[in-house]
Order: C-alpha cells, then structure tokens, then sequence
C-alpha cells in the first residue's frame, strides 16, 4: 500500500472471510488481538499449503502490527501474499482489512508475516 494513496486497496489473494462477533471481544466491545492473530494464521495457512501442496505448521510469526480496533459485526478480510520460498519454509505476508457495510467504511486494521514449514505425515519437516 502506498502511504500517499487516497484510496488504499488490499494486497494479495483473498484467503479467508468472516464476521466479528460479540463472543470475541473484550470489555470495551473490541475484538480481542488474539481472535485476529488467529484469523490471520488459518489465512495464511490457506496459501502455505497451497504451496506446499500438503501439511505445513506455523513455525514463528513476525512483524505484527495493530493499526486500529476491530469492532463487532465488522466483515474481517485477510489477503495474504507469499513473500518467499525456501527449502522446506515459506514466508507469507498477511493485511487485514475490516469493513463496515452499514457505514460504508473499510480500513487495514492489522498485518503481519507468518513462517510455515512443509512437514511430512510423521511431522518431519519436508522439502516444499
């Protein structure tokens, strides 16, 4: 996303879709981080195992960021991009937007990089 953008679209592929809902939040009707940080790794084992073509474990998550809260009944959209491949290992970048359709409103609310590791049926890492 360019800073000096008046208009900020998502980058990558649409890897997951969902509803914030009120059981995920905290006192003060935000969604909790960790519902998110969640969101995000299901999103971006979507696309590792796409690449993988086959079974991959989050290995680290890096880079967080939480630019703004998420609120309940928010549509929760997460693109993912695969930043890059190695041996056995992948690193995919992931941008959350939340979208407000009753007050037309989207904005990013939080990014992050996820590191995957192809692994075999006996969890032995593999090559991708």
């Amino acid at each position: 996303m360019n800073s000096h953008d008046e208009s900020p679209t998502p980058a990558g592929e649409l890897a997951l879709q969902t509803m914030a809902m009120p059981a995920d939040t905290n006192a003060s009707g935000d969604i909790f981080g960790g519902w998110l940080v969640s969101q995000m790794d299901m999103a971006c084992s979507v696309v590792a195992a796409k690449v993988a073509k086959g079974r991959i474990a989050t290995v680290s998550i890096e880079k967080m960021s939480f630019m703004v809260p998420v609120k309940v009944g928010a549509v929760v959209t997460c693109y993912c991009t695969v930043a890059s491949i190695g041996k056995s290992s992948m690193e995919i970048s992931v941008e959350v937007w939340a979208s407000y359709p009753s007050r037309d409103v989207t904005h990013k609310v939080t990014e992050g990089t996820f590191i995957f590791v192809a692994i075999d049926n006996t969890g032995r890492t593999r090559a991708i």
